[in-house]
């Protein structure tokens, strides 16, 4: 029996791939210290010097994984699913993969970071890596809006059972507040742990996420298993 619906099933692969990269990635760089602050662009440089292949591989599945929300949001706005509202479905699908392309320009600063570590007696080495960094974070913070707004209209005009509609609400809700914090340390930067905090604010916009591509490729298999015992 042939696929009844490709799209849907290659929605669901995209965006469980997202979250799978993105959860590697994590798991990489907070545990290493290589959670980069620009509040300190050299002690940022020496930590991607002395763990650069840790750098590498954290950016690796960071890379792959705003790929896969790009490729998702962009299979979502081509073709609406079948809901009353299917605007806002293009809608949810056009801002996540914003939020891709905007998190793909975060991971250009820092691989180009990466390379400003292997130079660091270059003159103004540290002024140039303060600027890559803070394009970088806020790059990311763009992103982390851009994931919120696509999760708030993915969460209204998706087809999807009650509870995971309100669970997509309270997840844009905590991502919000994630984009926010950064914005209350004024000019000193978000530090550290207040950056892993922020992880942990998104984390629940990542599940939700891979709830709502594990619900696609299920109704999926339902469907084709329907169309079987035909």
């Amino acid at each position: 029996m042939t696929d009844p619906n490709p799209r849907r099933r290659l929605t669901g692969v995209l965006l469980l791939t997202s979250l799978v990269a993105m959860i590697a990635g994590t798991a990489i760089v907070v545990p290493s210290g290589l959670t980069l602050s620009p509040s300190d662009p050299g002690a940022a440089l020496d930590a991607v010097s002395e763990k650069v292949g840790l750098h590498l591989a954290e950016l690796a599945f960071d890379v792959l994984g705003w790929l896969a929300l790009t490729a998702a949001g962009l299979v979502m706005a081509a073709r609406p699913a079948e809901t009353s509202r299917p605007y806002l479905v293009t809608l949810a699908g056009g801002l996540l993969a914003g939020a891709g392309l905007a998190g793909l320009l975060h991971d250009a600063g820092n691989l180009a970071l990466t390379q400003l570590a292997a130079r660091p007696t270059a003159p103004a080495a540290a002024t140039v890596a303060l600027a890559v960094l803070l394009t970088a974070k806020w790059a990311v913070n763009l992103a982390g809006l851009l994931w919120v707004a696509a999760t708030a209209a993915g969460a209204v005009g998706i087809p999807m059972p009650a509870g995971l509609r309100v669970a997509g609400l309270i997840a844009a809700l905590m991502g919000l507040a994630a984009v926010v914090l950064p914005w209350t340390t004024g000019t000193d930067g978000p530090t550290g742990a207040l950056e892993q905090l922020g992880y942990a604010l998104h984390l629940p916009v990542m599940i939700w996420y891979g709830v709502l591509g594990r619900r696609y490729l299920r109704r999926q298999h339902a469907v084709v298993a329907a169309l079987d015992q035909r």
